[in-house]
């Protein structure tokens, strides 16, 4: 068997195991801020549905190359939520003063 892997290498189409071996399904989409290394979760599709799951990162056992391990029964994947992406989130940052601006404050020694 080779050696777990960081969920960050996770990718759509790896299989989904339950805790109690049986196939669950495959990822679909991973959950997560790859920049903030937070990992919340995964998107699965099970074999019998057609809508995807998702799973909470508290429930994955196990993350080997091609293969995720939940702490769930293959029975207990029916009792999952609907997955639903997260909106959008917009960022606001200051706007930049203009150069007239900053040629100004620079000329009444304003130097910051």
């Amino acid at each position: 068997m080779s050696d777990p892997v960081s969920w960050l290498q996770i990718q759509p189409g790896w299989k989904v195991i339950g805790v109690d071996g049986t196939a669950i399904g495959n990822v679909v989409q991973v959950a997560g801020d790859k920049q903030a290394d937070i990992f919340n979760g995964l998107a699965i599709r099970a074999d019998e549905s057609a809508v995807a799951l998702y799973v909470p990162g508290e429930q994955v056992r196990a993350i080997f190359p091609g293969e995720v391990t939940l702490e769930l029964t293959g029975a207990a994947v029916a009792t999952l939520e609907e997955y639903r992406e997260a909106p959008p989130q917009t960022t606001f940052r200051p706007e930049r003063p203009s150069l007239w601006s900053r040629i100004s404050g620079w000329l009444r020694g304003n130097r910051s």
